[in-house]
């Protein structure tokens, strides 16, 4: 676990952009298989990656014309219990954070690891974002 003081900034990072944080497991199965329409969900955490890359594209990402119904995220090494869930539900791919998924009616219909995030301009990953809503939302 990080301390709270550290992880605050990374994690308002995205929930001041409309965000929500999902912190149990309770809370990813309600944002995911009950919930209908599209979802983004960003897994979060404090490498740098994360910080030039990962949140900034799911920033830019989020400000498109067409765009998902929900807007959610969890913290690798804060919420352990919620971000193992979502990991979950993005098999078969492996875990890693930061990353970033799209799910349709529950079901994962886009998923973008940390190889495509890492070394990525965040503008790149933002366009594969839109691309993705685009086609599915």
């Amino acid at each position: 676990m990080y301390p709270p003081d550290l992880v605050a900034p990374m994690r308002e990072d995205l929930t001041c952009e409309g965000f929500k944080e999902l912190i149990t497991l309770e809370d990813v199965d309600q944002a995911i298989n009950e919930t209908d329409g599209t979802s983004l969900v960003v897994i979060n955490s404090v490498c740098g990656c994360a910080a030039g890359n990962a949140r900034p594209a799911a920033k830019i990402a989020s400000k498109h014309n067409k765009k998902p119904d929900h807007l959610l995220t969890v913290f690798a090494g804060v919420h352990a219990d919620a971000t193992n869930q979502v990991r979950k539900y993005c098999l078969p791919f492996p875990p890693s954070s930061p990353s970033m998924a799209i799910f349709k009616d529950g079901k994962l219909v886009h998923f973008i690891e940390r190889h495509h995030i890492e070394g990525s301009p965040a503008e790149l990953i933002a366009e594969n974002l839109t691309a993705a809503f685009d086609e599915y939302c």
